[in-house]
């Protein structure tokens, strides 16, 4: 049986253990550059802009975490919940852990009005597409994921002459 809660501070050193698990799990144990501090920030800073949320076992360890942020339907004019990691411990899975965070996403997406849940995949996790599959989500068809990043993102950001800082 799984127990859903909200991420609290003392809860970063265990996210960011998963969020490495997962790193490694998706065959880039090297990618992480967050620290503990950097966490700490989103999560619990001035007007954190990411939500985590815990799942635990019967006993009261944590087995997993779905770590989230608010989207915006321009078609809908609503927000939707974007799911950036959905993690649960090898030694957990199959338990309930992650079908009890996702439905606790659903369920404030469900309370708060607002027009989907939605995340990536990779597209060799079949375990997982398998998984979301059951629940009811599907994929989106004819969408492709694009990402600025490093170089890129640093040469086109600077092309601009407008002040980036006023958006937030």
């Amino acid at each position: 049986m799984s127990s859903i809660r909200p991420a609290t501070l003392q809860d970063v050193p265990a996210i960011l253990r998963m969020i490495h698990e997962l790193a490694r799990y998706e065959k880039e144990p090297d990618a992480v550059r967050n620290t503990p501090e950097m966490l700490e920030q989103a999560l619990f800073g001035v007007n954190p802009r990411v939500f985590a949320t815990m799942a635990e076992d019967s006993a009261g360890a944590v087995q997993g975490f779905a770590l989230w942020f608010l989207n915006y339907s321009t078609w809908e004019g609503v927000h939707g919940i974007y799911l950036e990691d959905l993690y649960v411990s090898p030694a957990a899975r199959g338990e309930g852990h992650g079908k009890a965070l996702l439905q606790h996403l659903a369920a404030i997406a469900v309370e708060k009005g607002y027009a989907r849940v939605e995340w990536s995949v990779l597209d060799w996790n079949e375990p997982s597409i398998n998984f979301y599959r059951s629940l009811g989500a599907r994929p989106m068809d004819g969408w492709s994921t694009f990402r600025l990043t490093g170089v890129a993102l640093d040469r086109f950001g600077q092309a601009t002459s407008a002040p980036a800082a006023a958006h937030g």
